[in-house]
């Protein structure tokens, strides 16, 4: 009966959470917390703060942490299963949708009018954390004059390397992080 439980509670969760693991987080909350009491408050904000500091996303990281706390690995399994079902049918779904439907012209549109709204969405969160790099906060009109000449140093030096020589993006990371270190601790 938990299995079952822990399932239909991760699913519903799976389902309703648009728009990330930061907005799972109240469902989770209510689901664990308030509606089944499996966690304490104080157990549940070490869940997600185990669930966040782990790769993948928070939602299945913290449907694993409680399932596991809850019914053991099959618990972890069932609950992890069942946060990501909602996922997997939709986009089932639309593949089939795509896969029959990909020759019409209608379709091509819809993609061709998405494209450049998803490079607008990357641009900006790009732009963002730029800005959050390079001024350390959200900018106001008085402080755009106050920027931290590091990083825009290793913004250059680093946009510029990727653009002339091409190497892996992660080496670039990696030495963005090592001039960072040595360029934040010297001066």
């Amino acid at each position: 009966m938990i299995y079952l439980e822990l399932f239909w509670s991760f699913l519903q969760i799976g389902l309703f959470s648009i728009g990330g693991g930061y907005a799972a987080m109240p469902l989770i909350q209510n689901q664990v917390v308030d509606l089944h009491p499996w966690l304490t408050m104080t157990q549940f904000a070490d869940i997600m703060t185990i669930a966040e500091m782990t790769p993948g996303p928070i939602a299945i990281n913290s449907a694993t942490f409680v399932g596991i706390q809850i019914a053991g690995l099959p618990g972890a399994i069932v609950a992890t299963v069942g946060c990501v079902f909602p996922s997997f049918v939709i986009v089932m779904s639309l593949a089939y949708i795509y896969y029959r439907f990909r020759g019409l012209n209608m379709v091509q549109g819809i993609l061709a009018g998405l494209r450049p709204a998803v490079i607008a969405m990357i641009a900006s969160a790009g732009i963002s954390l730029l800005i959050l790099a390079v001024y350390g906060q959200r900018v106001l009109p008085e402080d755009w004059m106050s920027f931290d000449v590091n990083a825009i140093i290793i913004f250059v030096i680093g946009f510029l390397v990727l653009r002339k020589r091409k190497p892996n993006p992660l080496l670039v990371m990696a030495g963005s992080g090592i001039a960072g270190v040595i360029l934040y601790s010297l001066l």
